[in-house]
């Protein structure tokens, strides 16, 4: 699973282009402080967590809803074939009668 995060080109898109911006549009909008380091954190990496109260302080700063921050693209899944009844039962004829079958 891929998960991008795109804070600052939601930023970008708002005309929003520093931290100190972003941390005023918080205040006032959503009434939320962050420090300036946090903020600064949130601009230049991708967060491992987020806690719901800061992403919806972001969302209601920047007016825009948690897609438009992160962005997921689903990691696809290589499923292993399931063998049929025939498969099964020529594996299991085929033991020699010293080996035991798994409990059940």
């Amino acid at each position: 699973m891929a998960i991008e995060w795109r804070l600052r080109k939601v930023m970008a898109e708002k005309g929003v282009w520093s931290g100190a911006e972003l941390g005023r549009l918080l205040e006032d909008k959503a009434a939320y402080k962050l420090s300036p380091p946090s903020i600064s954190a949130l601009i230049t990496g991708e967060p491992k967590q987020v806690k719901a109260q800061t992403m919806d302080a972001l969302c209601t700063a920047l007016e825009c809803t948690p897609n438009d921050i992160w962005e997921h693209t689903p990691t696809p899944v290589n499923r292993l074939e399931k063998p049929t009844n025939t498969e099964l039962k020529k594996v299991v004829n085929e033991m020699n009668s010293n080996d035991k079958l798994p409990p059940i």
